[in-house]
Order: C-alpha cells, then structure tokens, then sequence
C-alpha cells in the first residue's frame, strides 16, 4: 500500500481555476495600463504638437527624434510608427472611458487603418462581443463583414448603420444570422474550379473553426450528414449547427450549383421534422440556409415565399470580394433609400 497521500480531485481544480482567474486578471490589468499609457502619450504628443506654429514639420522630425530617445531608454514598443498610433488613438478616442478593456493596442492598432468611425466602431463592438483574436478581426475587416451584413437582405439604410455602428450585430430574429454572400477564402480553392458538394462539406469541416467565424457569434457545431428518417427512408441534412443566442438549431445545405425550388423543397422537410422530432422545450423552431453559388432573385422569392419555416438562401465565393465595389453597392442603396424617403 502507498504510503503517498491521494490529493483530492476537487482540491485540484479549486486551486487550479484560482490560478487561471488570477493570470486572467493579470493580464486585464497590464492590458488596461498600457491602453492608458499609450492613450496619455498621445495626448501628450497632440498637445505638443497644436502648441508648435510648424505643425508638418513637428510631426516628421519630433516623432523621430522622440523614438530615439524612448526607445532608448525603455527599449521596444516606441517606434515612430507606433507612436503615430498613439497619436491616432487620443485623436480617435478622446474620451479614454469609451475605450474596451477586452481590447489588446494590437486590436485597437488594426482599427485605427478604418477611416470611417461608423466602420470602426462596428468592428469595435462585434470584437468586444464576439471575443475576436487579432486575426480573426483582420479576417473579418479583409471580407467586408460590416458591408457583406448591410446588404444582405437588399434593404439597407441609414438607421441599419446606425444600429451596426452603435450596437454591433444584434442577433434577435432569425435574419440576422444571414450573410450573402458567404466568404470561403479561407479553403484555398481557386474561384473557377469545380468542386463536389461532398467535397466542399469535408474542406469545410476541415476547416470549421475558420468557418464558425464565417457563420458569426453563438454557432456550435452539431455534425454533417445528421439522418432524417422518414417512412423507413433515409435523408442527410449537409451540415448542422446550433446558435445559443437564438436558441434554434441551424440546418446548412450546401449546393455547388444555382438555387433550384427543389432544394428549398427539401430542406423545408427537413425544419419540419427537426421541429417534430429533435426540438426540446425551450428551443426556437429551426432556421435553414441554402449555400449556392448563384441565385436569381425572382426565383427566390417566389420559391422561398409563403412559407412557414425560416429558410434563407446565400451565395458563397472562394475569394474576398473586392472591398470597393461593396462600397459602392452600399452607397447606391443607401441613395435609392433617400431618394424614396424625400
């Protein structure tokens, strides 16, 4: 018999949770304090700057020279580059109080490159929310969420980017969860190769980390192929999801062609029985989404309408659309709304 005395399970993970509680903390704290200490540079550095009657030529050789000489003396983090976001920064944000402490400088580095503040302040809060890495941000900026989520259902306005800009996605009905298109880049597979539904689901599965990012805040993954059985005959739903926000199972079929009504048809049966058979008290009824390549929307309209189930259907592309010309369809819009409105 051992002689060794058997620590007990829960004491371990007691101790455990209060070590990660006071690292997290830690490092909340040394987040807030270089937010405010890069924040307070540069407040010093504009206040420098509006005091010299040469204001151009204080900017290109005091910032240099203020690098040399920080760096100097406490070593990386005060190149002139960084410390013309810091500069950029109190300008951005002069009330420090509005900043969010769940957001690293690298975070707020990436958003000062957004110009525009109703673009920026979106990402801001969707990065607070959504607990966005650096990266995943920079993926979300690169694919023109914030245009991609005005556009999708054709009917944006200047109060949708008000609430975009002031509340971030607000997910309360179904729709809201909708994106068209969709943005697979992150799969590697050139725009013009034909790809197999089986195929896309398996590269999509591989990758399904990337592609919950893609599908937004409070996915979980459930499974693919999940079985619907009905009169001794089997059906696969492509790929299933469950959103916590909404409380509703998420139902994904994937087509490698054009909407067609069949496929509507289907993924309808397919909500009715999810809805009979694998709902539990407290559950939403079901949302489908059809992920096709092309949609013509009188066909969709009409193949979508009239019915009792929440189904969408969305395009999808291997390629970052071009950021302009979503801009661009964006402020057409937007014109249209007005010119209606006066």
């Amino acid at each position: 018999m051992s002689n060794e005395l058997m620590v007990p399970q829960d004491m371990i993970v007691q101790i455990r949770d209060i070590m990660n509680n006071a690292r997290c903390n830690v490092a909340q704290q040394v987040n807030n304090e270089q937010l405010l200490a890069y924040w307070n540079i540069g407040r010093v550095i504009v206040e420098h700057e509006q005091d010299s009657k040469e204001r151009a030529e204080y900017g290109k050789q005091t910032l240099k020279q203020l690098s040399k000489v920080l760096t100097k003396e406490f070593g990386k983090g005060f190149s002139r580059s960084n410390l013309q976001n810091m500069r950029a920064f109190y300008i951005s944000y002069p009330n420090y109080q509005t900043l969010s402490g769940k957001l690293s400088w690298s975070h707020y580095c990436e958003l000062l490159i957004i110009s525009d503040p109703d673009r920026r302040s979106f990402y801001e809060k969707e990065c607070e929310r959504s607990g966005w890495s650096v990266r995943e941000m920079k993926r979300q900026i690169s694919t023109s969420l914030f245009e991609r989520l005005l556009l999708s259902d054709g009917k944006a306005n200047k109060e949708k980017v008000y609430e975009l800009a002031t509340k971030g996605q607000e997910l309360a009905a179904p729709e809201d969860i909708v994106k068209d298109p969709y943005v697979f880049e992150f799969l590697g597979i050139p725009e013009n190769k034909p790809v197999l539904e089986s195929e896309l689901e398996k590269a999509l599965v591989r990758q399904i980390e990337d592609f919950m990012l893609e599908l937004g805040r409070g996915f979980m993954f459930v499974g693919t192929q999940q079985r619907v059985t009905l009169n001794n005959t089997h059906y696969y739903v492509d790929m299933v999801f469950y959103n916590k926000e909404l409380h509703a199972y998420v139902l994904i079929e994937l087509k490698t062609v054009k909407l067609m009504p069949e496929a509507v048809g289907q993924l309808n049966m397919y909500l009715n029985y999810y809805a009979a058979e694998v709902n539990e008290p407290g559950d939403n009824p079901p949302i489908g989404i059809i992920l096709c390549t092309d949609k013509d929307n009188v066909s969709a309209e009409y193949a979508l309408g009239g019915l009792s189930n929440n189904i969408f259907a969305s395009t999808y592309t291997y390629v970052i659309p071009e950021k302009e010309k979503l801009i661009a369809q964006v402020e057409a819009v937007l014109e249209q709304w007005e010119d209606k409105e006066d």
